[in-house]
């Protein structure tokens, strides 16, 4: 390729260390329709003859089919998927396979390509994260009055509603598709027709090729289309944050699934069983997207480090920009898939869930709110007397809710039998009907609006 330039070809080592067509070849469809894109626009601006246009687009249909059928070849002589491209497209139409580089570089060639690659990855990470809403609506609607012990710092806190707990999850899968979607908007822009750096000199319509590849708009600026790469940063950014919440939802179904919890029983599709021992049924797709998450956290932070030096403006080591991306896509993909595989088909045991909040003294929150509204005693009082209580049935084994009245009132006499109507949880999660809360008529109304607005991206 730049043998006019040196009397040598490269070393083993050099041609090893410079080649990445093993990993690059991914982008072949996208080299395709930024070469078709581009052909025409040199077709249509006159630069070259329509005639060597049209052979020049059936040649790259011709290497398309033969990629979709046969693989990319690796020839690592053609260093990248661009020279693979153009070397078999000589050898299907001949030396009119040259004039299609005219007016662009490697440098806005790769640049565009990777663009569209990581456009379409967001597009597909949207996609799983709805299906995934979709699930955890439908279970949460199922669940919308099953209840469960909320816990802080893993310790029973106050009841909530299974509903509740999955819809939390979907606000998280919320803001992970707007974190996709803004970095969608910044990055369609076509870096096409910067060229190596500069520019070019031909009359090229650059709006006619970003149109044709659906960007928003060229480019303003040819240094830094050829250089940027926040478009793969925010992509990835993005993408370790939506791994951090998949493995949250993870580690909860891997608790929830363990014998001493046995608040849920995972599909046996995303298990697995022990080598030695028969009655093991481990959550292991749930335990490696908890992995995952640090391997996607990784491939950002190898991407940064990557980029943080370099002048403008394309520099070499932006080939090394494409394995992180492609590793970090593949394995977010996985865990969307399995945690909505997770979410859709395990089996909930509410008796189990509701047994445990009865005995975690999880209503004591309602009994220094009733003592504080009824009894008209401060809030720090109120907690005292409370947790008095909480000590007594502790010591009787006993939730709350069966402390008799001659017991409480022993701790203090200003508690009446109206007390027992906010002790059940119940009652505890029924009150819990602020906007948001965990309350069942709540929890319908936020499964509601969920659905209204995943119906409006129809």
């Amino acid at each position: 390729m730049w043998g006019g330039r040196f009397a040598e070809g490269p070393s083993a080592i050099m041609r090893e260390i410079n080649a990445s067509i093993p990993f690059d070849k991914a982008l072949w469809r996208q080299d395709i329709a930024a070469s078709k894109a581009h052909v025409a626009m040199l077709g249509a601006q006159g630069i070259v003859t329509p005639e060597d246009a049209r052979t020049i687009a059936d040649g790259l249909e011709q290497v398309a089919a033969e990629y979709e059928r046969d693989g990319v070849p690796e020839n690592w002589d053609l260093e990248d998927i661009h020279m693979t491209t153009e070397s078999r497209l000589a050898e299907l139409i001949g030396p009119v396979a040259g004039r299609l580089h005219t007016a662009r570089s490697r440098n806005d060639q790769v640049a565009t390509d990777f663009r569209l690659w990581v456009r379409e990855a967001i597009d597909q990470a949207d996609a799983g994260l709805k299906a995934l809403q979709q699930a955890l609506i439908a279970r949460a609607d199922e669940h919308s009055a099953s209840i469960m012990p909320g816990f802080t710092h893993l310790q029973t806190a106050q009841p909530v509603t299974l509903g509740h707990h999955l819809m939390a999850y979907y606000e998280m899968m919320r803001r992970d598709r707007s974190r996709f979607a803004d970095a969608r908007v910044r990055m369609n822009e076509s870096p096409l027709g910067s060229a190596a750096l500069a520019g070019t000199g031909f009359p090229i319509d650059r709006e006619a090729t970003a149109k044709a590849l659906g960007f928003n708009n060229p480019t303003a600026n040819s240094l830094d289309a050829v250089s940027d790469r926040d478009f793969a940063l925010d992509y990835l950014m993005a993408a370790s944050q939506c791994a951090l919440h998949l493995s949250r939802l993870a580690e909860e179904f891997i608790i929830w699934a363990s014998q001493p919890f046995g608040f849920v029983k995972l599909p046996d599709a995303l298990s697995t069983g022990s080598s030695i021992m028969p009655q093991k049924k481990n959550p292991d797709a749930a335990e490696l997207v908890r992995g995952h998450a640090g391997r996607v956290i990784g491939c950002t932070t190898a991407l940064m480090v990557t980029m943080k030096g370099l002048p403008l403006a394309y520099s070499k080591d932006m080939q090394d920009d494409k394995p992180p991306v492609f590793e970090a896509a593949g394995l977010l993909a996985l865990s969307i898939a399995a945690m909505t595989g997770m979410v859709a088909d395990s089996a909930f045991d509410t008796a189990r869930m509701r047994q445990a909040a009865e005995l975690g003294y999880a209503t004591a929150t309602d009994l220094a709110d009733w003592l504080v509204r009824e009894a008209d005693i401060p809030f720090r009082e109120a907690h005292h007397i409370t947790g008095a209580a909480v000590k007594r049935a502790e010591a009787d084994g006993v939730p709350l809710d069966q402390l008799s009245l001659d017991v409480l009132q022993g701790i203090d006499p200003r508690i009446d039998e109206r007390v027992f109507k906010a002790l059940s949880v119940d009652a505890s999660v029924a009150s819990r009907a602020s906007y948001g809360g965990t309350a069942p008529d709540q929890v319908k109304a936020q499964v509601a609006r969920a659905k209204a607005r995943l119906a409006e991206e129809e």
